[in-house]
This record gives C-alpha cells, structure tokens and sequence, in this order.
C-alpha cells in the first residue's frame, strides 16, 4: 500500500482584497499627471509619474490593509495618517507651492487622520 502525503487544499484568492488598492493607485497617478499637467501637453514625464506614485500608493494601501489586523489600535491610527499625509502633501507639493507649505498641509492631514481613525477603531472594536 502506498502512502501518500497530505495534500494542501489551495486557497482561492478573491480579487476584493486587491481592487481597493488598484482602484486607489490609480485615481492617485492619474490626479497626480493631472496636477503636473497643468494644461499643457501630455509628457512622458508625467506618464511615468503617474504609473510610478499610483503604484507606490496601491503598493502601500495593500500593505497597510493587509497588516492591519496584527497591528494595536494606535500604530493603525499611525499609519493611515502616515499614508494619507504623505501623499497628499506629495500631491500638493506638485502644484508648485513651497516644500514648507507642502510639508505642513501633508503634516495637518495626517494629525487629523490619525485622530479620526483612532477614535473610529477605539469606538468601533472590543
């Protein structure tokens, strides 16, 4: 008689997890080609600054929802406002105005994000 291995049941991969991120990345690249537009006309420049920031974006939302359990509350918090100020003050920064003035409208996002979301997951999980 033969003996056989245990076999390993395959976990089907459901593409939600994924969407949500991809969608993200590139509504962010294209407002980001948008913003370095400015009217004029399309470069590759800008293509490539579209598919480089969307893709950094995607790539860090994934992560970020895909570590979010095994994170505590605050470092959560933590990161979604990291996430969020740093690229709307990335975004920002593409209009042209000052590192400074980026730099703080990216910082004030963030503080309020990490307060709003703190305060969602502090009410909202056991």
């Amino acid at each position: 008689m033969a003996v056989h291995a245990p076999t390993r049941a395959r976990r089907r991969v459901s593409p939600r997890p994924l969407a949500m991120p991809i969608l993200l990345g590139v509504i962010y690249g294209a407002y980001a080609q948008f913003i370095a537009r400015g009217g004029g006309p399309a470069t590759y420049g800008q293509l490539a600054l579209a598919l480089i920031s969307g893709a950094a974006v995607a790539l860090l939302v994934f992560a970020l929802d895909r570590f979010r359990d095994v994170l505590p509350r605050e470092l959560r918090a933590a990161a979604y406002g990291t996430l969020v100020g740093g690229a709307m003050g990335f975004l920002y920064s593409l209009t042209g105005h000052s590192v400074m003035l980026s730099s703080a409208i990216g910082l004030a996002l963030g503080i309020g994000t990490v307060i709003l979301t703190f305060y969602f997951f502090h009410t909202r999980e056991p």
